[in-house]
């Protein structure tokens, strides 16, 4: 991992073309402001977790007679 130290409106470049700026700094948090191309997926981390743990969370709840029944029906 790179840690970088920037001071308010000082930026980080990353590739060609994705510029991450420290917006404002208060009281401990930190804003930053992230310019990239519309392609490129951003999303905070902790959401990415709750998503992935609720997949996950979801794969287990299928009861065997409802997949005895999607069987039956997929067969049709």
């Amino acid at each position: 991992m790179l840690v970088l130290a920037r001071k308010l409106d000082e930026s980080i470049v990353i590739g060609d073309n994705i510029i991450i700026k420290v917006v404002s700094i208060d009281k401990g948090v930190v804003k930053l402001g992230i310019e990239a191309p519309s392609k490129i997926s951003i999303i905070r981390s902790e959401l990415l977790e709750q998503v992935q743990d609720s997949n996950i969370a979801s794969s287990k709840e299928v009861a065997l007679e409802n997949l005895s029944l999607l069987s039956k029906i997929l067969q049709k």
